[in-house]
C-alpha cells in the first residue's frame, strides 16, 4: 500500500522528504572499522592499524569538509555522532551545534552494538553518551541510531526512558510513525540505504558517481511508481565520503535536490515531529 494522503505537518505540494545526513563515527582504541578499502583482511588477533588511521580521517578532516559543503548550500542537515567524539573531538561537536544542525547519538562507539549488550551495559553506555553531549554542548541528544542500525530488544524502551524522541532503527515503513514503549512513546524515522556511501562505495565497490546516479534515477522516475509520499536519506559518513571524491558527489546530490520544488529537504528532527502529530 502506498502513501497518498500527507500526514499533519507535511508541506503542501511536496512528494518526497529528503534528509541529508552526516555520520560521525568513532571506534574504541582496541577496535577498527570492519569494512574498509583494503581487500585483504588481516589475520585474526592482529590490530588493523590501517583501518584505525582510515577511520580517524573522518573526525580530523572529512566531517569538517562535509559541514562546509552543507553550510555553503544553506540547507538543514542531520548529524549523528558516537558518544566518545564529545570527549576526544569536542570541537567537532561544537561546530555541528553552532551550525544549527540536530545532532543525534550513535551509541558510545561503533564497535559497541546494543544487540550484543545486556540491558545494564547498554543503559550505562547510553547514559555515558548523554552526559558527554551535555558536558560538550550543554544539550541532550534527542535522536538515536544504533551502530549498524541494529538495536536490542531493550533499546526503544531505554531511549524513551532517557528522553529521546526518535530512533532510526526502523526499516519497515516509508513515513515516520510512533511506537509505544513501557517508558512512553518514541518516533521511528525509517532510514533508507539506497543513497548511502557505505553500501554503495564500500560493500558493493561502486565508483562515487553511483551515489548521485542512483539518486537522479529515483527522482527522475518517481512518477512512474505512483509518486508515493516517502522519506529518502542521502547519507555520507565522514570517514568515507568526507574524502574529496565522495564529497564532490555529496555536494552534487544537494545541488540536484535543491532544484526540485516538489521535494522537502527535512531533518530527522522535523520528520520525527510528524509522528507525534499523527
Amino acid at each position: 500500500m502506498t502513501n497518498s494522503e500527507p500526514p499533519r505537518g507535511w508541506p503542501a505540494g511536496r512528494r518526497i522528504a529528503v534528509s541529508f545526513n552526516i555520520m560521525c563515527e568513532a571506534w574504541t582504541d582496541d577496535a577498527a572499522p570492519g569494512v574498509g578499502p583494503m581487500g585483504n583482511p588481516l589475520k585474526p588477533g592482529f590490530p588493523d592499524t590501517q583501518a584505525r588511521s582510515w577511520a580517524l580521517y573522518g573526525m580530523q578532516v572529512g566531517a569538517w569538509r562535509l559541514l562546509d559543503i552543507v553550510a555553503e548550500a544553506g540547507i538543514p542537515c542531520t548529524t549523528y555522532a558516537s558518544g566518545m567524539i564529545a570527549e576526544r573531538w569536542p570541537e567537532l561537536l561544537r561546530r555541528i551545534d553552532a551550525d544549527g544542525h540536530p545532532v543525534g547519538a550513535h551509541a558510545w562507539a561503533q564497535n559497541l552494538l546494543p544487540v550484543y549488550q545486556d540491558r545494564e551495559t547498554e543503559e550505562r553506555d547510553l547514559v555515558r553518551g548523554i552526559e558527554a553531549f551535555e558536558a560538550c554542548i550543554r544539550k541532550r541528544p534527542e535522536g538515536f541510531v544504533s551502530p549498524r542500525a541494529t538495536s536490542s530488544e531493550n533499546t526503544a524502551e531505554l531511549l524513551a526512558r532517557h528522553g529521546f524522541r526518535w530512533t532510526l532503527d526502523a526499516f519497515d515503513a516509508d513515513l515516520p510513525y510512533l511506537t509505544r514503549t513501557a517508558a512512553g512513546p518514541l518516533a521511528c524515522v525509517p532510514v533508507t540505504m539506497d543513497i548511502n556511501d557505505l553500501p554503495i562505495a564500500l560493500r558493493y565497490g561502486h565508483e562515487p558517481e553511483a551515489f548521485t546516479r542512483r539518486l537522479a534515477r529515483i527522482l527522475d522516475r518517481w512518477h512512474e511508481i505512483g509518486s508515493p509520499l516517502a522519506t529518502i536519506d542521502v547519507t555520507a559518513h565522514a570517514h568515507v565520503f568526507g574524502r574529496p571524491a565522495g564529497a564532490i558527489e555529496f555536494k552534487a546530490a544537494i545541488d540536484m535536490v535543491k532544484r526540485l520544488d516538489w521535494v522537502w529537504i527535512a531533518t530527522h528532527e522535523q520528520l520525527a515531529e510528524l509522528a507525534f502529530l499523527a
